[in-house]
């Protein structure tokens, strides 16, 4: 399955990581987004007009560094007291906009389930499941007696592997049964060349931390890492019965595996071309290439007979792991079975391995104090029951007027994309008209699924937690699969209700806003059209540039892998993308590491894309043609204002140089200052001169769309 493309980072969870309905283009008109709704509504409440409460402060110029010349740093301009005033708090590694949306919604998602877990719902319910894998989960008393007894059983029977099929066999019942993801990944996803076929997809895999660079870069902090890892492992190993000794060796055992399967995996940019990661192959002829993963063999061992065809996303991946499995010895497959076995359950167990898993995380992220366990469960509740939990969220935080105002709004900003897309001065006709029927064939979700994932035949056990994880795991694996020779259902979401984020999947040209997102400083009913145009306005451009930026270019209008480009349009886009590569090639954080332009290409485009197509349709309000001030600021520099809040954020030094070998994304403060600088909008809103640092000369701005 090709990856989803999302407007946020994705947090990294070292034990717990290892996708039609058509919206009809409407008029290309564009209308105020207070003209549907008479009054205010917060969380489905109508608000009274004689409220006490003041009104809300969109732009608050106490948030502001005042002192700071916009035209040297935007994002300091905008944001400079807050961040000053805003320490990070212990149990973050960063804080900013996004975060203090997730601790909302978190209390929210925590109300509601302290609430239902205290009932007595019937079993097999929605309200019985989700419940009591919370009530599960926060029973640390019986989690404590247990110590890492839920783990013994398979321990005991990787000690009795004898040979390497039978190292292959264990790799495959742990993917089964919800045990984690050894040697490889495994997907069952659509054929992005035959988008309503699924098939078996084997992705690289094998690995624990973030990215491949931990474990062959010798840099001082990947150096510090990698001796924390190496001590997290044997801190584990001991916590399970092995000596010092022995812990210590198989630490080293682990390491090296890995290491051998970390240099043989594509880089994040090179997994960003789908023509690379797409290789399909007759199962026969590629086994002919194998010694030890014979994939005619072991698909009937997941329960996947009768397939012809496979999808591996690195060859050399699955050659270089088909040699290590016939040379290394198989006690050290069995470490690494084992170790696989730990770490999948490590913040299942008691308080030690916990204990263990964050203090070897404040290594990788700066983090100071682990979070209360209630809210750490109500995460994992949401990732493990999403769709049952989020029923329960969006009949509480969401209205029919939020969805509304969504499509009203997607509506406007599709039209004024169109627009842009026929004035392109760059693309010729014959790609214009091909660019315009994928626009318009665009799939949009808003707020929830139109049909729930129901998760029939699961069930959960209020009295055994590690159990009701792995029952989940194995429950969605055995769906996953259950989906061969099914017709491919686009209906499914990747993403829960209630999260804070939105994406764009390629393979079936969607564009996806989940509820949560629907909050300020994205999104208010109150709000003038300048903060919610610059807000939720430009990350719906944002998800809409994602089907022509680096990537999504490459997917058809019906969401097939296929090139619909003349190869001089394809020259020219590529021209302006290497531009943007350029510009954030120079940028810094850590004052020597630098953000990587190709590998947050996808990102930076979709930024710029998004902005300029938000500002074009507020322009078409009656705000946006009008200079009336509200609390000081006209209605443009309250559009780009509320662009730069949106990204108003600090972060520990350890998350930072994480994330610039990790994340897609590019740090905040040019998330918010670089898009801008090629929009003649924002140098004439703020008055930007030749001589401020963030001045780029008219035809130095790049226009992609």
């Amino acid at each position: 399955m090709v990856p989803i493309i999302n407007f946020l980072h994705s947090g990294f969870v070292l034990t717990m990581k290892s996708g039609i309905k058509i919206i009809v283009l409407m008029l290309a008109i564009t209308l105020p987004l207070h003209s549907l709704i008479a009054k205010p509504i917060r969380d489905g409440k109508l608000k009274s007009k004689k409220s006490a409460i003041p009104p809300k402060k969109f732009i608050d110029p106490s948030n502001m560094d005042l002192s700071v010349n916009p035209g040297n740093d935007f994002f300091k301009y905008a944001n400079g007291n807050w961040i000053k005033q805003n320490t990070i708090p212990s149990n973050e590694n960063r804080w900013g906009s996004f975060n203090i949306l997730r601790q909302e919604n978190t209390t929210r998602l925590l109300g509601l389930l302290n609430e239902i877990s205290k009932q007595s719902n019937p079993k097999g319910s929605l309200e019985q499941r989700v419940g009591d894998l919370f009530a599960s989960g926060i029973d640390s008393s019986r989690i404590e007696k247990l110590g890492f007894t839920p783990i013994i059983a398979d321990l005991t029977r990787i000690d009795k592997i004898n040979t390497r099929s039978e190292v292959i066999d264990e790799a495959i019942y742990d993917h089964i049964n919800g045990l984690g993801h050894p040697l490889f990944g495994f997907n069952v996803g659509q054929d992005e060349k035959m988008v309503n076929n699924n098939i078996v997809q084997i992705k690289q895999g094998g690995t624990t931390l973030p990215d491949r660079d931990y474990y062959i870069k010798s840099y001082s902090n990947v150096l510090k890492i990698q001796a924390a890892y190496k001590q997290y492992i044997s801190t584990l190993f001991t916590l399970t019965g092995s000596s010092s000794e022995e812990a210590s060796k198989n630490a080293n055992i682990v390491f090296t595996i890995e290491a051998t399967l970390a240099k043989a995996q594509l880089s994040r940019v090179e997994l960003r071309d789908p023509t690379v990661t797409y290789n399909k192959f007759f199962i026969p002829f590629f086994d002919k290439f194998s010694s030890n993963l014979k994939w005619k063999s072991i698909l009937p061992k997941f329960n996947i007979p009768h397939q012809d065809s496979i999808i591996i996303e690195s060859i050399d991946f699955i050659k270089t792991e088909d040699v290590l499995l016939g040379t290394a010895p198989v006690d050290d497959w069995k470490v690494y079975l084992k170790w696989n076995i730990i770490k999948s359950s490590v913040l299942s167990l008691s308080s030690p391995f916990v204990n263990a898993n964050f203090t070897f995380n404040k290594v990788l992220s700066g983090q100071k104090v682990q979070k209360p366990r209630n809210e750490r469960i109500t995460e994992i509740v949401d990732g493990s029951l999403g769709e049952l939990l989020g029923q329960l969220y969006v009949a509480k935080y969401f209205t029919p007027a939020a969805k509304a105002y969504m499509v009203n709004l997607v509506n406007n900003l599709k039209a004024t994309f169109a627009e842009r897309i026929k004035n392109l001065n760059w693309m010729s006709d014959a790609t214009k008209e091909r660019a315009l029927k994928k626009l318009n064939a665009f799939t949009v979700k808003i707020g929830y699924p139109d049909k729930w994932q129901t998760y029939d035949g699961l069930s959960i056990d209020r009295n055994n937690y590690i159990g009701d994880l792995r029952n989940i795991s194995a429950w969605k694996f055995n769906f996953m699969i259950s989906q061969i020779n099914k017709p491919v259902d686009k209906t499914r979401w990747s993403m829960t209700p209630p999260t804070i984020n939105a994406y764009y999947n390629p393979i079936n040209n969607e564009i996806v806003f989940p509820a949560g997102i629907l909050q300020f400083p994205f999104f208010d009913f109150g709000a003038d059209d300048a903060i919610n145009y610059g807000g939720i306005g430009a990350v719906i451009g944002h998800e809409m540039t994602h089907g022509f930026d680096d990537q999504g270019r490459q997917y058809a209008d019906d969401g097939t892998l296929r090139n619909w480009w003349t190869d001089e349009d394809a020259t020219k886009f590529k021209s302006k993308a290497d531009q943007v590569v350029a510009q954030f090639n120079k940028f810094t954080v850590l004052d020597s590491l630098h953000v990587n332009g190709s590998l947050t290409l996808g990102e930076n485009l979709a930024d710029l894309g998004g902005l300029n197509i938000a500002y074009a349709a507020f322009k078409k309000t009656q705000q946006g043609q009008s200079d009336k001030q509200i609390d000081g600021f006209t209605p443009n520099q309250r559009f780009f204002l509320s662009w730069a809040q949106v990204w108003r954020s600090s972060q520990r030094p350890e998350v930072a140089s994480q994330r610039i070998l990790t994340d897609p994304h590019s740090p905040e403060q040019y998330r918010t200052n670089a898009p801008i600088t090629n929009i003649d909008a924002w140098y004439e809103a703020f008055g930007i001169k030749p001589e401020d640092k963030l001045y780029k000369k008219p035809e130095d701005r790049i226009k992609v769309w």
